[in-house]
């Protein structure tokens, strides 16, 4: 595929869906939709395909200067291949659990759908700054418009808090951005994550970027904007707000904060983890005492969001690789549990946990699909949650094991809200006659849940062909931030990098005294 321009054509499908459905009626605008998302899903199953797992780190490349330093530049490694294919198995599921639930301006919601796929393809291909943050940033609208239309009764409030968090956060980030090409003269993401800012510079540029991706993640205490929006979000955009955007934050970290500024990554590891561990116990805390059931999931979301930042940051192999298949599961799991609560709000109109119970009697496939997902949140071994969480807690165990200790507890407090969730709301006594009489899953529901459900048990049982894209990438990541990753628990200093040399040194006093 040398030379074809895929990527382009993979934005450009829903891009013209959107553009079509905004002229077409309802009915009509929802098969539009669907058609534009599974086309793209095809063509990401044949980017995953001829993916080059041996080749050249930037593959599927295509630049075409635009006017002046800006380029329509765009490539994939294998990080952003991971992403993108997360994306696009997604997207036809929300347009699926969107199809009865909208009905009112469904082509205008279709449409807003649409336009968010291209922008958060966009914003993973990108290889121009200045792209990306254009992407970044308009990612934002559609989702706004999805909140504030289609969400709940206190819709307004979530979207306008929504925006604002995420909007302030990155005006930081494009005045770094603007530095960054006066000093450097280059646009180009991949150049940069190769060039040496001057470490004094880099602690500043470092904040600058974190203010947005820390919003984006979200990290503790810039969290409190995603409860919100996912309560007043209908049940498609807490899919896709849960599986992809808070992705974004992640994804920025190591495509800019880590290989772009690796000193001042070593210097604030400490900041990102101390938020981190605060955010596992403390969010996983408040989710147990939740009574609506998208406020919970939405709070262990923070949970799982803060072991990938744990994970990033033990500048290690293993922690960065967990952290990636951490934000792959989590993106299908927690998407997965959004549309099981999708389920059943649609036949009672409530999300309160007191008012189901028992819901295995009269909806066993829903309670065995609901129960695979609810392990999967857990991190049962064989499902997709699992690998993530364990090599991420292995990564950071190398680093700092007081760290691995209190990211552990939020395995287990995960465990305790997740199984209490699911105990209140399909086993017990059915006292809610109108819970007892809803009826079991339909074909349509099966067809959206089933697929998430194959992918978080092949994820489980074969994590290597998840792994494999991304292994080269991950290496090369961690080879440019060696010279800077912290000692560990007995040797770091806060603020003070390592020496180059040094690993390598305690490396070969170890093999001495062994011998």
């Amino acid at each position: 595929m040398d030379g074809f321009p895929i990527l382009s054509l993979m934005m450009a499908v829903p891009m013209a869906g959107a553009i079509a459905c905004l002229f077409a009626s309802a009915n009509s605008a929802r098969w539009i939709a669907l058609i534009a998302t599974l086309v793209d899903l095809v063509l990401g199953i044949a980017l995953w395909t001829n993916f080059d797992q041996g080749g050249l780190q930037w593959q599927f490349q295509e630049y075409y200067p635009v006017f002046g330093r800006f380029a329509w530049a765009l490539g994939i490694d294998g990080i952003a291949l991971m992403l993108i294919a997360l994306t696009v198995f997604l997207m036809p599921i929300c347009i699926g659990a969107s199809w009865e639930a909208i009905t009112k301006r469904v082509p205008e919601y279709m449409a807003a759908f649409l336009f968010m796929e291209v922008l958060m393809i966009g914003v993973f291909a990108a290889q121009d700054l200045y792209l990306f943050y254009i992407m970044f940033e308009a990612g934002l609208i559609p989702m706004y418009l999805v909140i504030g239309i289609w969400g709940g009764a206190n819709r307004i409030y979530a979207s306008y808090k929504f925006f604002l968090y995420t909007l302030l956060g990155s005006v930081l980030m494009l005045i770094a951005m603007m530095w960054m090409v006066h000093e450097t003269g280059t646009t180009e993401i991949p150049v940069l994550m190769a060039y040496n800012f001057d470490p004094h510079v880099q602690t500043w540029l470092w904040l600058a970027f974190f203010a947005s991706f820390a919003v984006k993640m979200p990290m503790w205490p810039v969290h409190t904007w995603l409860p919100d929006a996912h309560v007043q979000a209908p049940t498609a955009g807490s899919v896709i707000l849960a599986g992809v955007l808070l992705k974004m934050g992640g994804y920025g970290f190591i495509r800019f904060s880590l290989p772009m500024f690796p000193e001042a990554s070593a210097q604030f590891a400490w900041l990102v983890w101390g938020l981190s561990m605060v955010a596992v116990v403390y969010t996983s805390l408040v989710a147990l005492v939740q009574s609506d059931m998208k406020k919970l999931i939405a709070y262990s979301s923070v949970a799982h969001m803060a072991i990938v930042t744990v994970g990033l940051f033990a500048f290690n192999q293993a922690g960065i690789e967990g952290s990636m298949m951490v934000m792959l599961g989590h993106g299908l799991v927690s998407g997965a549990l959004f549309l099981c609560v999708g389920v059943i709000y649609d036949r009672l109109h409530t999300r309160e946990i007191n008012r189901y119970g028992g819901l295995s009697i009269n909806m066993p496939k829903y309670a065995v699909l609901f129960l695979l997902f609810t392990m999967a949140s857990v991190g049962l071994p064989g499902t997709s949650n699992f690998v993530g969480e364990f090599l991420s807690l292995m990564g950071i165990y190398q680093a700092s094991s007081w760290v691995a200790l209190v990211a552990t507890t939020g395995i287990i407090l995960g465990a305790a809200y997740m199984l209490y969730l699911y105990r209140r709301i399909c086993y017990g006594d059915q006292v809610n006659a109108d819970a007892a009489a809803m009826s079991d899953l339909s074909a349509r529901e099966i067809a959206l849940l089933a697929p998430i459900a194959a992918a978080v048990l092949w994820m489980g049982v074969y994590p290597e062909s998840f792994l494999a894209p991304m292994r080269a990438d991950i290496r090369a990541l961690e080879a440019r931030l060696a010279p800077a990753a912290p000692a560990g628990d007995s040797k770091i200093k806060m603020g003070a990098p390592k020496p180059v040399g040094e690993a390598h040194h305690e490396e070969a006093s170890a093999h001495g005294e062994a011998h």
